[in-house]
């Protein structure tokens, strides 16, 4: 699977265009991770603990947009984006979408 932000792909035609492709996850912050990020907002710097889990979150929303791809019949993904939305107190959704199409 060939997964791009552009709008096209260098040296490839798109043949056919199959719909959006998506994928999400629903993620909620950790108590015990919320205590370590806490006193990493006093001192200052990183937060790891909610990179990683935005990480996890990223790659699970994008395995979930090329599994729907492929079943639409998809080689190739267009036009990518990722969004992020509260869905509750302390709980976030992370998508992923594109374009779902055929290339040669």
């Amino acid at each position: 699977m060939i997964i791009v932000t552009l709008e096209r792909i260098e040296g490839k035609r798109i043949v056919k265009t199959l719909g959006i492709a998506r994928g999400s996850t629903i993620r909620a912050k950790h108590v015990g991770k919320d205590i370590v990020a806490g006193f990493r907002g006093i001192v200052g710097g990183e937060i790891t603990e909610y990179t990683k889990l935005m990480a996890q979150s990223r790659e699970e929303a994008m395995q979930r947009m090329v599994e729907q791809a492929e079943k639409m019949g998809a080689n190739a993904i267009l036009g990518t984006r990722f969004m992020t939305s509260m869905v509750a107190a302390g709980a976030a959704e992370f998508l992923a979408y594109g374009t779902a199409v055929v290339v040669e």
